[in-house]
């Protein structure tokens, strides 16, 4: 299939990468022409110099992007992807940015005649390097099932959870879970130290128990050892929390424990932690 793969971050360069590798004639575009050509090199696809240009001719074209600002210039600019979309073709958005620009982006591509997917990924970098993500999906059925089976070259669950901007949706209690998880494991995980029991031996215990999680058993070790110079930055955790925070006005849910750690993420971000990864929260803990 021709593809077009609109963002090569941490997260678009290897999903780009599966597709290329399962096969697909992939046309990849980013803002650093250098990482494009990078890109290129490694797996021998295309790249073009603006968004319509790598949408050109491609069944699906894939997006990942920062935030709403970004989804918007990408999608809809003078250069954006669906001025470059034949009829027919279906934009896939696996950025995590919110409902309203789901839905937004849904009405402009009904007006062209193309498709739309709010799709964004659970599952971090290591998820996107070993295709393992969880990708939620809203939109229209017809769209979905066309990109679904394209989506599980790097998405080990690829569920279409709703209409436009239930992905979105869907992600965003994804983030305040999450949210809350790390909190409790950081508490957990300071308590245990100041309490001088070895941390570690508690993790490996708890990990068999009604407190195993993914978060328990990939980020004990390295939040015991003070390490935090990888993974999901904060500055994106704010941004998602800034997101789900913003939905919960307009639909009236209560988000306390999700706006608190919003707020130890801002102290985190005063630390100078912007792109520390999220299980730094251990640090305000442990250095009062």
């Amino acid at each position: 299939m021709k593809l077009a793969f609109l963002g090569l971050g941490v997260m678009g360069y290897p999903m780009a990468g599966h597709l290329a590798k399962a096969g697909h004639d992939v046309t990849v575009y980013n803002r650093s022409t250098a990482k494009a050509e990078a890109w290129t090199k490694e797996y021998r696809g295309q790249h073009r110099a603006s968004p319509a240009e790598a949408a050109e001719d491609a069944a699906i074209v894939f997006m990942c992007v920062g935030n709403d600002d970004d989804v918007r210039a990408i999608a809809l600019g003078p250069r954006g992807a669906f001025a470059g979309m034949k009829p027919g073709a279906i934009l896939a958005d696996h950025t995590t940015a919110s409902a309203e620009v789901a839905r937004e982006l849904e009405r402009e591509a009904k007006g062209k005649g193309l498709g739309f997917l709010d799709a964004p990924v659970s599952g971090g970098q290591a998820g996107a390097v070993n295709g393992r993500l969880t990708v939620m999906v809203g939109g229209a059925e017809a769209s979905f099932r066309t990109a679904e089976p394209v989506m599980r070259h790097y998405g080990q669950a690829v569920t279409l959870m709703g209409p436009a901007g239930s992905g979105q949706l869907t992600k965003m209690v994804n983030q305040i879970m999450l949210a809350g998880l790390i909190e409790g494991l950081a508490e957990g995980l300071n308590f245990a130290m100041r309490a001088g029991l070895d941390a570690s031996q508690v993790a490996a215990v708890i990990a068999k128990g009604a407190a195993q999680s993914w978060q328990l058993e990939n980020r004990a070790p390295t939040m015991i050892e003070g390490k935090f110079d990888f993974g999901f930055a904060v500055d994106w955790m704010r941004k998602d929390l800034g997101i789900c925070l913003a939905e919960a006005r307009r639909n009236k849910s209560a988000l306390p424990v999700a706006a608190l750690v919003d707020q130890f993420y801002a102290r985190i971000q005063e630390r100078g932690g912007t792109r520390w990864d999220t299980s730094s929260l251990i640090h305000l803990l442990a250095k009062p």
